[in-house]
């Protein structure tokens, strides 16, 4: 349990922040900058919920995705080293529960005949927006672990990935489970 008695403690003025491990790194690097950026994502997705209106069903799927995006902010924030004592960390199993709400909000659509502009209803348009964020949170995961001496969870980079998916079918569940989104051109204002 986490227990928050003082909001600021100064010692983040010198620019510097403490991983879970209690190792200090620049604001800048890279992991922090990773963690963040699944923060970023869990904000926006909060921003999502405010918009769906009585889509219930999605609201818990994203309820439940929120508190895994703090699982896996967990995970980043004490990199994995052998011989430490293991901390949380992301399973497949969260990553595989992802892959069944997509294939639940995806039974109900026509397949994609264009790629799909963000917009659409207000939800929708939030949707991708957290999307985006989420490839953004994906991607400097991908480049951490690219370091030898950065590991990452392979489960927590699959989860972001599967994470995006999540959120498009979501984006076009909210558009009338397809019906609503806003489909591409190619070459129109040409």
């Amino acid at each position: 349990m986490v227990v928050l008695n003082r909001i600021y403690t100064k010692t983040g003025d010198d620019g510097t922040t403490a991983l879970g491990s209690g190792e200090r790194r620049p604001k800048y690097d890279l992991r922090i900058a990773a963690y963040g950026t699944v923060d970023e994502t869990n904000a926006a997705i909060g921003v999502v919920r405010l918009h769906l209106g009585d889509a219930r069903e999605l609201d818990a799927m994203l309820g439940r995705i929120q508190n895994d995006l703090f699982d896996l902010g967990a995970d980043l924030a004490v990199p994995e080293r052998e011989g430490k004592a293991e901390r949380l960390r992301m399973l497949a199993s969260q990553v595989e529960r992802l892959e069944r709400d997509i294939d639940a909000l995806n039974a109900h659509m026509a397949p994609l005949t264009s790629f799909i502009l963000p917009g659409g209803t207000p939800a929708a348009a939030y949707l991708h927006l957290a999307r985006t964020i989420c490839r953004r949170a994906e991607r400097g995961m991908v480049e951490l672990a690219a370091r030898p001496e950065e590991p990452v969870n392979r489960a927590a980079i699959q989860y972001m990935n599967r994470l995006s998916d999540f959120l498009f079918v979501a984006s076009r569940a909210m558009n009338d489970n397809g019906a609503g989104d806003v489909l591409w051109v190619p070459g129109q204002n040409r």
